[in-house]
């Protein structure tokens, strides 16, 4: 069995010298395909001194010339987008179509960054007294200690390398420890566009282990985080304790709800397209569907039979549109929802189980008439699971919408002006999209309020994060 050579500390690769290994499987099969070296905390002291000496060289190279690299960064990931949204579709499972755009569309990401580093103005306030010069500077934060998630592991990685590159941060990544590889080819491409030693760090472990090292240590002076509401509490809790900046993008359970005056086939075929896209295991993805009662059963029929009629398969077949789970944990926890939501009352109108076949699926599954006391309608299911009520009251299903404690993205679909602004306007959620899909582009901020998380990725947002403000006043 390989060992991947995961670890990249002040520009040189080697397998890490922590004892522990982890193992890599393909979720299409449930094989074991690699070994990941992970990283000690020798190796994590490595990390945060070639952090430390490679923030002052970055830190001093103009915007200009940090633009010009992070291009070159962009132009290889597209150049080699191909082979890194295979190793996303061996290590992730998702279908190589939604792969390749992931993959390709991560140069986006360092394009944004690149120009938007450029334009980190400061300003000049009119002094009280005259000869004198009020300046605000805008300046690097310092070395970041960054954690990104396995169900995109390139397009998340990306906008907390490109991000903090492009406002003249360094940064030490921790990759997902499921789906190593294509974060590893990511950051080879930031290192042969010309990123200095020590800018940029790649690390795998044992995740509370190397967060709470990092997050501690006096070199880590911002952390951005992405992943579940429990793991962001226990990390911001960490940060605060050290008065560190974060950016926390967490969980989410995101309300898409459907008016009567709507184009009820085509909504609910977005609908089904963008709740099954890699298989649910999005965070931002679409879980309880509110759909006003005159056109409720057409959108249930329309939207179940999409649902029942994707093709499920590895996701290296070119006719599979939706692929595996990540592991048989999520198998098991999305049989758990549907058995509790069946047993409380809710009708099953497609899938509701797992595949015979060997690997980690789960069929793409509806739920109709979902009791408010199922779990799956409070605890974000993160797979194949949609779940599906009728309501009467606009501003009552709003409410309904808002009642949780999650507000990272929510969907909305009506042909009144007056409605849209209603719902823009109410909806609690950091993001709202109506009448399309459109969230997650590199110029817009993405990001969550409430147990979702505070702090934004992508947009100006993106790059404010990583930079602090610096008052200067001077006379003569």
């Amino acid at each position: 069995m390989r060992v991947i050579q995961s670890i990249l500390i002040d520009g040189h690769w080697s397998s890490g010298s922590h004892e522990q290994q982890g193992a890599v499987f393909n979720p299409a099969t449930g094989e074991q395909i690699a070994s990941l070296g992970f990283a000690s905390p020798a190796d994590l002291d490595l990390a945060l001194a070639a952090a430390a000496r490679g923030f002052e060289v970055w830190r001093k190279t103009s915007a200009y010339e940090r633009s010009k690299i992070l291009r070159r960064a962009a132009d290889l990931v597209r150049e080699r987008s191909q082979a890194i949204a295979e190793l996303i579709t061996l290590e992730q499972g998702k279908p190589l179509a939604e792969a390749q755009m992931e993959a390709f569309g991560a140069g986006d990401h360092i394009d944004w960054y690149a120009e938007e580093g450029r334009r980190a103005y400061g300003r000049v306030i009119p002094p009280r007294q005259r000869g004198a010069r009020q300046i605000v500077l805008r300046e690097p934060i310092g070395p970041v200690a960054a954690f990104s998630p396995w169900n995109f592991p390139v397009s998340q990685l990306v906008r907390k390398i490109a991000g903090a590159l492009a406002a003249g941060c360094s940064i030490i990544a921790k990759g997902p420890e499921e789906t190593p590889s294509s974060c590893i080819e990511l950051c080879r491409a930031f290192q042969d566009a010309g990123v200095p030693p020590g800018v940029l760090n790649l690390v795998f472990g044992v995740p509370a282990q190397i967060s709470e090292y990092l997050i501690h240590s006096p070199v880590i002076r911002k952390i951005s985080f992405t992943g579940s509401v429990p793991v962001g509490r226990a990390l911001g809790a960490l940060a605060g304790q050290q008065l560190k900046r974060c950016t926390l993008e967490l969980g989410g359970h995101a309300p898409f709800i459907v008016c009567d005056d709507v184009d009820v086939e085509a909504v609910a075929a977005l609908g089904a397209g963008l709740k099954f896209r890699n298989a649910g295991q999005i965070c931002a993805s679409p879980t309880r569907f509110f759909v006003q009662r005159s056109v409720y059963p057409q959108f249930v029929s329309a939207f179940s039979k999409a649902g029942a009629a994707l093709r499920v398969g590895a996701g290296h077949l070119a006719d599979s549109q939706m692929g595996p789970l990540a592991n048989p944990r999520r198998v098991a926890a999305m049989q758990a929802y549907v058995d509790d939501a069946l047993a409380v009352g809710a009708t099953l109108a497609a899938g509701g189980r797992p595949s015979e076949a060997p690997g980690f699926y789960f069929a793409p599954t509806v739920l109709t008439d979902v009791p408010d006391n199922a779990r799956v309608m409070h605890e974000e299911p993160f797979g194949p699971i949609a779940s599906i009520v009728p309501f009467d009251d606009l501003q009552q299903v709003i409410d309904q919408a808002n009642a949780l404690p999650f507000g990272l993205a929510a969907f909305a679909f009506t042909r009144s002006i007056a409605r849209a602004t209603l719902l823009a306007d109410e909806l609690q959620s950091g993001m709202v999209s109506i009448n399309h899909f459109g969230i997650a582009a590199p110029e817009t901020p993405f990001g969550g309020i409430k147990d979702s998380g505070y702090g934004s990725e992508g947009g100006s947002e993106g790059l404010d994060a990583y930079l602090t403000t610096k008052f200067v006043s001077q006379v003569g």
